[in-house]
């Protein structure tokens, strides 16, 4: 079995969380029973991401809007929220919608897509759009995979010192539990050297195990590693019948929404 070249956020995140469900979902392509309401928000997500993205390009973006009030309603909140930051007037010296980033790095190609890259010569700005009703915790957000990787390369593919970067999370579909109104959220992740350093050191390690699983399965036909049961993450794992971990009549496969390992990379 040849090793997996390229490695996206999500991928790490699952590694990290359990190299078994790594296997069975990318060297196996092992697929799940899709979740309804699953489907129905990140279609509402791609669409989100390809309107935001229409509109970077100056690209019309009315028939997107029509397809759903909430759609237009979401946009609008977010453009009166960040006006800074969306402004047509706004033009940094390089500003990209569904930028792509690829870095080698430990015989991998660690590749990362940017809803919105702004750079200029003194910092650069990551934008991320985020559908969740409710915002992830951001001391979660900053340890996550997508954080870390996101800004470890464009640390490593700009000029720019770790401390000139950030990343800003929008939670763009946020509900006032009052008036049930849209209301966006705004997480904005800084980064430093000495954090820079740190994810190179974890990355390192975590690459490593990967290429040591990848070797037993290709010399030995030795299965990935399974997480271990005290952490809690089985129970919510649509293969835990397949690796034994739960009675049949007991397996019922969820979805943690807040989870960003389990929304895709919308690559447009």
């Amino acid at each position: 079995m040849p090793p997996l070249l390229n490695l996206s956020q999500g991928q790490l995140n699952t590694f990290s969380q359990c190299p078994r469900k790594f296997q069975y979902l990318y060297l196996d392509s092992l697929t799940v029973p899709p979740d309804p309401q699953q489907q129905l928000s990140l279609a509402w997500g791609s669409q989100f991401h390809l309107m935001m993205q229409q509109r970077e390009l100056e690209l019309p973006v009315e028939t997107l809007q029509s397809e759903t009030a909430d759609l237009q309603a979401a946009m609008a909140a977010l453009v009166a929220a960040a006006p800074e930051v969306l402004a047509e007037t706004t033009e940094p010296p390089f500003r990209q919608s569904e930028h792509r980033r690829t870095l080698a790095f430990d015989g991998y190609l660690l590749t990362v897509i940017y809803d919105l890259l702004l750079l200029s010569a003194t910092q650069g700005q990551i934008l991320d759009w985020k559908t969740h009703l409710v915002p992830r915790n951001p001391d979660r957000l900053a340890q996550d995979w997508q954080t870390r990787l996101y800004l470890y390369v464009l640390a490593e593919t700009t000029d720019l010192p770790p401390a000139a970067l950030s990343m800003t999370y929008w939670f763009v579909r946020c509900q006032d539990p009052e008036t049930q109104d849209l209301a966006p959220q705004r997480v904005v992740i800084p980064y430093s050297a000495p954090q820079h350093d740190r994810t190179r050191a974890d990355l390192t390690q975590l690459l490593n195990q990967l290429s040591q699983a990848l070797a037993a399965d290709r010399t030995q036909d030795q299965p990935f590693p399974q997480v271990d049961l005290n952490q809690g993450l089985c129970h919510r794992c649509p293969f835990a019948l397949r690796c034994d971990r739960t009675p049949a009549q007991t397996t019922q496969p969820s979805i943690d929404p807040c989870d960003l390992s389990t929304i895709p990379e919308v690559s447009l």
